[in-house]
Formats: C-alpha cells, structure tokens, sequence
C-alpha cells in the first residue's frame, strides 16, 4: 500500500517543496531498479531527472544499513509519484523527502539531513548529517 509525504521548508524565498508517494515491499525479479545497497533497492516512476533519482536514491543509503538488518531477505521501495512546484524545488530536496517518507514508514531514526536559509547568501545550505555529501547540484550548470 502506498503512502505520501509531503516535505514543506519556509523560507524568504517561499521554501522547498515535495510530496513523495511510494511503497515498499520485496524485490520483484521484473522490477528495473537501483541497486542502493546489498539487498536495498529503489524503483522509480518513469521520466524522472537523474538528479532527482540520485538524490532520492542518497535519501534510501543513508537508512540502508538499518533496512537491509531489518529485511534480511530484500527491500524495494517503488517510487511511484514526485511531485513539486518548479518555483520551490532543488533536487536536493528529493533527498529529505525519501527521508522523511523512510522514517515515517519505518520508524526509522533522525539521520540528521536538514535544509537551512542562508539571509547572507540568500540561498540554501543543506546539512546531511554524518554523511558526506557526494556530489552537488550546484558543480552542474
């Protein structure tokens, strides 16, 4: 059964927004996923950015551990809709609303990813806890 999320930041600039909708269950031999840990696995809907697929996929790795013990036999979580309005969006945000759908749905704790207004910058800083972050949307033009 699938659920959504619904990941909202105000900011001066309005804030971010997403609304994640999924479902988790095992893996399917005619599933086309991504393989995010050893028994961890993501789909997604069709036509999704890359960014936004990577993004989402580090939002899954950083509770990989936790869900691979959890279900020693496999995990795929299917992706089946991520929306957000185009005036209120990063893909960086595809990270904390996977997060948040995670937790929700499994209990799962605070892995400390965050979002804050930078007033000196006028931009967003985003926080991924102890998780180095891999790569930015902002090194791509």
């Amino acid at each position: 059964m699938s659920s959504t999320y619904k990941y909202r930041f105000r900011s001066p600039l309005g804030g971010l927004a997403a609304d994640l909708t999924a479902e988790w269950g095992a893996p399917a031999d005619s599933d086309v996923h991504l393989q995010v840990d050893r028994n961890v696995r993501l789909t997604l809907p069709p036509g999704i950015n890359w960014r936004d697929a990577a993004w989402l996929s580090f939002g899954l790795a950083v509770h990989a551990p936790d869900l691979a013990s959890r279900h020693p036999e496999g995990l795929c979580v299917r992706v089946t809709s991520f929306d957000f309005p185009l005036a209120h969006f990063r893909s960086e945000v595809a990270a904390l609303a996977m997060e948040g759908w995670l937790r929700q749905e499994f209990d799962l704790p605070d892995r400390e990813l965050r979002v804050a207004f930078d007033a000196a910058g006028d931009t967003y800083r985003f926080q991924w806890g102890v998780h180095e972050e891999r790569f930015s949307d902002d090194l791509v033009n």
